[in-house]
């Protein structure tokens, strides 16, 4: 896809800064391991809407796997102090978890393990709150054969729901976004699987946000010219690397219109 036909899309671009957070830090991986820490989402939430960033995912990547709630308390402190749309996701089992997220001042609340444990709840919220409440996030790893497999537990668990299948029933359950995590991408800095990033925009009516192996803003302009309607990145604003505003501006200075 050109420039001129990414800038066509009904929504401008998006660049949105992943949170991933255990046990009160920020921290990144590589392929969803040795993770290392990165700082106080608080401090870096604020440092990201102050450099540009659209939105802001925060997820509790070990919530799900430990059988534990997300801290509501960190999700109210971050809230409280943005102005742009903020997504939380990690641990989140029925709908009064969903409730008490939005309660807590989120925007939208991201459904990955429980949505494949018990799809109904991606019904649920999108009857409930609206489908532009729910972020359906789906881990998917590419192996040396080249097959796709879904994962749950912050990546810890193969299930066998096939991965195009999976995205066409997230759109008919009524998702809003698919935040398209390539795992086999995560932390590696090779850039996002644009190709897979693709398929999905193509082949599945719903808004899609593409996410792992972001490392440059040639990065960025690669999967929206792939029909990425949002692109997400950690590290490569964590290790301070980049800004937000620097990749806004290269995706600018190339005819990408962005917000």
């Amino acid at each position: 896809m050109s420039i001129q036909e990414a800038n066509q899309n009904s929504l401008m671009p998006r660049v949105i800064v992943c949170l991933d957070v255990d046990n009160g830090r920020v921290v990144k991986g590589t392929n969803f391991k040795q993770m290392r820490d990165m700082g106080d989402p608080v401090e870096l939430a604020l440092a990201y809407e102050n450099q540009g960033a659209d939105e802001l995912v925060f997820l509790d990547i070990s919530a799900s796997n430990e059988n534990r709630p997300t801290a509501l308390k960190l999700v109210t402190d971050i809230a409280k102090n943005l102005s742009i749309p903020f997504t939380v996701g990690g641990g989140l089992k029925k709908l009064d978890d969903v409730k008490a997220f939005l309660d807590a001042g989120a925007d939208k609340v991201a459904l990955n393990t429980t949505a494949i444990l018990k799809p109904d709840i991606i019904n649920q919220t999108a009857m409930a709150y609206g489908s532009q409440c729910v972020v359906v996030a789906i881990d998917v790893n590419k192996d040396s054969d080249g097959k796709l497999g879904v994962y749950i537990n912050g990546g810890r668990q193969l299930v066998e729901n096939e991965f195009f299948s999976w995205c066409n029933e997230v759109a008919d359950r009524g998702t809003g976004e698919i935040l398209l995590t390539a795992m086999h991408k995560d932390g590696t800095g090779s850039g996002f699987d644009t190709e897979l990033t693709q398929q999905v925009s193509k082949n599945v009516p719903v808004q899609v946000i593409a996410s792992g192996g972001a490392k440059t803003e040639q990065h960025y302009l690669d999967a929206f010219t792939h029909n990425a309607d949002a692109c997400l990145a950690a590290g490569m604003f964590h290790s301070g690397d980049y800004t937000v505003g620097q990749v806004k501006e290269y995706l600018a200075k190339a005819g990408l219109i962005v917000r």
